[in-house]
């Protein structure tokens, strides 16, 4: 039987992108990924009061596909547009809410945080995401040359700021400064990896207070980001991703919460860091650490086999 093809429309953004790329890859189908720009002033509309035109954004020329996954608000009305004039039946899925009529879509998939609910509603806690257990331990070896060998690692993983946190050198050395201690403290080596957000001027922050202690990967590398959830015995992450804080309870392994002070109301990831630490995979990075464990975390492949269910 061939496979089905799917297109993924999102706005680029790499949180995005790994959740439609992870659902694609768990569902096994044939894709093409297209970033969506809206036109002139409907970028600042919402989606519930722009109508369902192919004048709302520029042109996707894709014509043989079963499939969208789409997430975002700019993706929404090209999802239901693209489905719409298609002479084929076809299935479209979106990623967190679309904030317009849920019948729009076949299915719809929103963290359990959002409080979203209908038949077409699958919840999930936390994000969805492309990583797997074999690709990060197909990487195990990629950092391992450039650490001390008989130590445990320690990996503190930075995003970057977002309308809630501010990612200014004092909020950042405070996490910086706890992160180096923990590891002294410990005799454990350090490794920092940054995220596509990350600011230049943080990751040279982190070189000038860190090397001593820890590695510091100054570029995006997504092979030293797979080694490093590897290797690490502790992982840290800042709170502003919930989707790096979901990809690393892929791992199983302890994962500390880099809190930064909200600049503005963030109850939305506070509710995510509160179903997370009733699951027992978070904790608060404090002045100390311990080991425990949880139930490792695949909302991706769970997500995928339900729908694969009803495809069936």
């Amino acid at each position: 039987m061939a496979k089905l093809k799917g297109i993924l429309l999102t706005q680029g953004m790499h949180g995005m992108i790994s959740q439609v790329e992870g659902l694609a890859k768990a569902l096994d189908i044939d894709f093409t990924h297209h970033t969506v720009e809206l036109n002139n002033f409907w970028k600042f509309f919402p989606p519930k009061i722009t109508p369902i035109s192919q004048n709302v954004f520029k042109r996707i020329d894709v014509k043989d596909f079963d499939v969208i996954i789409s997430c975002g608000r700019k993706s929404v009305i090209p999802s239901i547009y693209l489905k719409k004039v298609s002479s084929k039946k076809i299935i479209n899925i979106h990623i967190q809410d679309p904030k317009v009529n849920l019948d729009n879509f076949n299915y719809i998939i929103a963290p359990e945080h959002d409080c979203l609910s209908g038949e077409n509603v699958l919840s999930t806690k936390g994000a969805l995401h492309y990583l797997t257990n074999e690709e990060i331990k197909e990487h195990n070896n990629y950092l391992k040359d450039r650490l001390q060998k008989g130590k445990d690692y320690f990996l503190l993983i930075l995003g970057g700021p977002t309308k809630h946190y501010d990612y200014s050198d004092q909020n950042i050395l405070n996490i910086l400064n706890l992160f180096n201690d923990l590891v002294k403290n410990n005799n454990l080596q350090g490794i920092v990896i940054p995220s596509m957000r990350t600011p230049k001027n943080i990751i040279e922050l982190s070189k000038n207070r860190l090397s001593e202690n820890s590695l510091v990967i100054e570029t995006i590398d997504k092979k030293a980001y797979l080694s490093a959830l590897s290797l690490a015995k502790y992982i840290s992450v800042t709170c502003d991703s919930t989707s790096m804080i979901s990809e690393a309870a892929l791992t199983g392994k302890p994962i500390y919460v880099a809190d930064i002070p909200a600049k503005k109301n963030d109850q939305r990831i506070q509710k995510f860091k509160e179903l997370f630490y009733q699951l027992n995979i978070i904790k608060k990075l404090e002045t100390t650490l311990e080991t425990w464990d949880y139930e490792i975390l695949n909302e991706t492949s769970r997500v995928a086999n339900e729908i694969k269910k009803k495809l069936i």
